[in-house]
């Protein structure tokens, strides 16, 4: 489960991301960048202030949790308790979904597409700071193997990271010896940070329900990022997701384990939409100068 590094080539590792470019950022959150969507509260933050918020939280040693919502998230929350209880203890939510930017921005709220926001559109930027701040992350999820290849790549670009991992094919009923023996390998480790990676709503159930035994980490539900790394499944071009399509690329990959996801699920999101769309006209009434839905 640890990972013992072997050595590692400079020349591969990742720039220092001090030395680039950088766009402007804002280093605190203001209320209105809290928006309700849907019927849920979603955070407009762009990767840069995600990143932000993340090493601050991970110098004051303490225990956050960052999620993500998209049309699927929102779909689940409605019939999954456990669920809502995640992201009621969510620390920030980001908002992974363009369709959802555009459709805040057709609300009248301050969404850009720079708010889409996950862990492909700021991975480069996290193994950076991981690699600079010696930082100490695990992964728990995907199949036996497949976390040690993506360890071994990432060695190789943040050497200054100590990489662990468990896969995610245990028992996280809570209370079964299975998941007391996950819950302790991350204890044992003690990561700054720890991804986890076991698809929806599984992974954000095994948050909720360890969070209290958990290290002081900043906690993340990531999907299947590490599966990226490794190389086991293909990322979409990120021109894909900032154009909204990036589920159809997906769809065309996996259409048997997507169709319902993509084609079906949204549908039922309808009524919330409307409602969202009926209580911006009456804000667009109440202050005439607000742009007209």
């Amino acid at each position: 489960m640890f990972h013992e590094r072997t050595g590692f080539d400079l020349a591969t590792a990742l720039p220092d991301r001090r030395r680039l470019a950088r766009s402007l950022f804002r280093a605190r959150r203001r209320p209105e960048e809290t928006v309700t969507l849907l019927g849920e509260a979603i955070d407009l933050v762009r990767p840069e202030e995600v990143m932000h918020h993340v090493t601050r939280w991970v110098r004051a040693g303490r225990k956050a949790i960052v999620a993500n919502h998209n049309l699927h998230s929102l779909y689940l929350i409605r019939r999954d308790p456990g669920l809502r209880r995640f992201y009621q203890r969510a620390d920030l939510t980001q908002l992974d979904s363009t369709p959802l930017v555009w459709f805040a921005r057709l609300l009248g709220l301050s969404s850009r597409p720079f708010h889409r926001c996950t862990y492909l559109d700021w991975r480069d930027h996290f193994w950076s700071l991981a690699n600079r701040e010696a930082w100490r992350v695990m992964y728990v999820g995907g199949a036996p193997g497949v976390a040690e290849r993506a360890a071994q790549s990432l060695d190789a670009r943040a050497p200054g990271a100590t990489i662990a991992f468990h896969h995610g094919y245990f028992d996280a009923t809570p209370g079964s010896a299975d998941n007391a023996r996950v819950v302790a390998a991350v204890n044992e480790f003690q990561p700054n940070i720890l991804f986890v990676g076991m698809g929806m709503p599984r992974q954000e159930a095994w948050i909720a329900d360890n969070i209290a035994n958990l290290p002081c980490a900043v906690i993340l539900s990531v999907g299947a990022a590490f599966d990226y790394e490794a190389g086991v499944q293909k990322a979409a071009p990120r021109w894909m997701g900032r154009l909204g399509i990036e589920w159809l690329f997906r769809l065309v990959v996996d259409p048997r384990r997507l169709f319902t996801r993509y084609c079906v699920e949204p549908w039922s999101l309808l009524g919330p939409a409307l409602a969202d769309l009926r209580a911006a006209r009456r804000r667009a009434a109440r202050h005439p100068t607000t742009r007209r839905i």
